[in-house]
């Protein structure tokens, strides 16, 4: 009787995954519209939904640094119709900030990284501060009066802005979002001296002037905005700040979907539509060997003790 069950699920299972998929997926990005995982998201989906032959809608939940999307994706049928978008912050930070989430790294399996992000630390345009060491200087001398805004406690931008003001040494007041556009956009209507953000957000306002940027957290200067020192050449090599952004689905998607959705992915980073738009967002496509589930692992799994660790330690 059990042999007979077990042989009819997994016929069942495989004839899913050969169908599969047969209606829209929608794909959760845990932050409201406009940031840097929803644009990246939404550049990816359209491309995955050529490879698919099925949309992909995609669905913003915004707060607790997008610990509220994924609580929602974790508890989704795991049947390859729900897929979260996730980053350094919510798929890793997110576990030493909130340690009594309702999920845990075990509650998701990787489905492929998408992209490769750089992080950037942009001031509003009239800040008395034209170069990284001067603003340096500046912060030193007014400790917390410094207002730098990111997309919530837990993304991948409260996570530059704590290893900025580690790696320079400053007291600075960070302050929550619901997503990094709205903290953009105080940024640039002075509400607030600056943000820390992805270049894939921040590079348009940066080159209209509508804010300065001070350093780009990576090892060398990017194609887009060529004039901005990279850490080690603005005298912060302390700086690191790329990251990345990876799918996931809930945890018992069965191997041969979560294949489907791999491919999709790469398809997708592969195509010639997604390269020349990362390129416009100062974005990166993950190598030709770093498409595969276990790469996507491996990060989760670093970037948790790495975290770990820069969160333990006081600013």
């Amino acid at each position: 009787m059990l042999s007979a069950l077990a042989t009819f699920l997994f016929v069942a299972t495989a004839a899913h995954a050969q169908d599969y998929p047969k209606r829209p997926v929608t794909m959760i990005v845990p932050f409201a519209a406009g940031g840097t995982s929803d644009v990246i998201a939404r550049v990816v989906a359209e491309e995955m939904t050529k490879a698919l032959g099925q949309p992909i809608v995609i669905e913003n939940i915004a707060g607790a640094g997008g610990s509220t999307a994924l609580t929602r994706a974790a508890r989704a049928d795991a049947d390859g119709y729900t897929i979260a978008i996730g980053n350094a912050g919510t798929s890793a930070a997110t576990y030493t900030i909130y340690p009594k989430l309702a999920f845990t790294p075990d509650s998701f399996v990787p489905i492929a990284m998408v992209a490769k992000t750089f992080g950037i630390v942009a001031l509003r345009k009239d800040f008395p501060a034209r170069n990284l060491q001067e603003f340096i200087a500046y912060a030193k001398k007014n400790p917390g009066k410094i207002n730098l805004g990111h997309a919530g406690i837990g993304s991948s931008n409260f996570l530059i802005c704590k290893s900025f003001a580690q790696a320079a040494g400053v007291d600075v007041t960070l302050v929550g979002y619901r997503g990094a556009a709205p903290a953009l956009t105080d940024a640039i209507g002075g509400q607030i001296d600056g943000v820390c953000d992805a270049a894939a957000s921040v590079s348009q306002a940066i080159d209209d002037k509508l804010v300065k940027a001070m350093v780009v957290g990576s090892l060398v200067r990017l194609a887009t905005l060529p004039d901005l020192p990279t850490s080690a050449e603005a005298g912060l090599p302390e700086f690191e700040a790329q990251g990345w952004n990876g799918l996931f689905a809930p945890k018992g998607t069965p191997p041969a979907v979560i294949a489907k959705l791999n491919a999709a992915a790469k398809s997708a980073v592969e195509s010639g539509a997604v390269k020349k738009r990362f390129h416009d967002l100062s974005t990166v496509a993950p190598d030709a060997n770093e498409h595969t589930t276990e790469v996507l692992q491996q990060l989760v799994t670093r970037d948790i003790e790495k975290y770990r660790k820069l969160l333990a330690t006081p600013q």
